[in-house]
């Protein structure tokens, strides 16, 4: 079974906190999130195949990506790394069909023990309604898909 997502939206405040733990250590889960070839495989609601365009997870370093659902519509996401270290990234988040909302967010992986890890972001809106849209496009619904999928890989 998988362990669930836990998403915190306070009302009246433009944050997202999302928590989740993995049974994998801290090296395994980032290892996932750096390596393009891996994050293809994981980002994203089963279903959708996943295009990078750029994964550069490095500090200074880009991403861009475009996922398709099977209908074939298209959702472009783009942002920058700003600092990427072992066990922590500060980066942009851009959904291409919301231009100019930009998050800013910072993930963190903790090691619970040698073999598992929990996974915290938070992510900043520049308004209440921007963050609002976020919550309210199924990011629930992917962010479990993709941590589900995740979890196969670190198996």
């Amino acid at each position: 079974m998988s362990n669930p997502v836990h998403i915190d939206a306070p009302e009246g405040v433009p944050f997202i906190e999302i928590r989740r733990e993995f049974d994998a250590p801290v090296a395994a889960v980032m290892n996932a999130h750096r390596d393009p070839d891996l994050v293809r495989q994981w980002l994203g609601p089963d279903g959708y195949e996943m295009a990078v365009d750029t994964w550069d997870c490095r500090s200074g370093g880009s991403y861009a990506y475009v996922h398709t659902d099977p209908a074939g519509a298209l959702f472009g996401f783009r942002g920058s790394f700003h600092t990427v270290r072992d066990d922590f990234i500060v980066q942009t988040f851009e959904f291409d069909g919301w231009p100019d909302v930009v998050s800013l967010e910072t993930l963190t992986l903790t090691a619970l023990d040698d073999e598992r890890c929990a996974l915290r972001i938070w992510s900043t809106y520049p308004t209440v309604e921007a963050r609002d849209g976020m919550v309210s496009s199924g990011m629930e619904h992917g962010l479990t898909q993709g941590y589900a999928k995740l979890d196969g890989l670190l198996a």
